[in-house]
């Protein structure tokens, strides 16, 4: 999370499947979920009550060569609302969560010049 965005929910570093909840934003604000995983496998996140979800492929090895972070910037109807996030995750796959709120994403430009910005997930 960068200064203009603020943590709405975190959950440290767990092992195989987890849940846990967020606050409530301000209207107009978009839900930014960065998730970090390590260890062979994949997890599936859930997001309450946006209805949005999206795998992640975890690779094993050390923490401090092998762990990324998965940035995803959702601005749909809701975001605004507390909730819920659900891991399903194999027990050989720990992972951490930071649940933030910032500024919606904006619209790329089109045309030749135009450059877009992979943040490692569904927006």
């Amino acid at each position: 999370m960068d200064d203009s965005e603020t943590v709405a929910g975190r959950q440290g570093e767990t092992r195989g499947s987890g849940t846990f909840e967020f606050g409530e934003g301000e209207k107009g604000d978009a839900l930014i979920i960065a998730v970090r995983c390590r260890g062979k496998g994949e997890i599936k996140v859930s997001v309450k009550p946006v209805n949005v979800g999206f795998p992640l492929e975890c690779v094993d090895g050390e923490a401090s060569t092998t762990t990324s972070t998965t940035y995803n910037r959702i601005g749909v109807a809701g975001v605004e609302k507390k909730g819920t996030v659900s891991v399903l995750a194999p027990s050989s796959v720990w992972w951490s969560m930071t649940i933030g709120r910032g500024e919606p994403a904006q619209a790329p430009e089109s045309g030749p010049e135009s450059e877009s910005e992979s943040s490692g997930g569904t927006e």
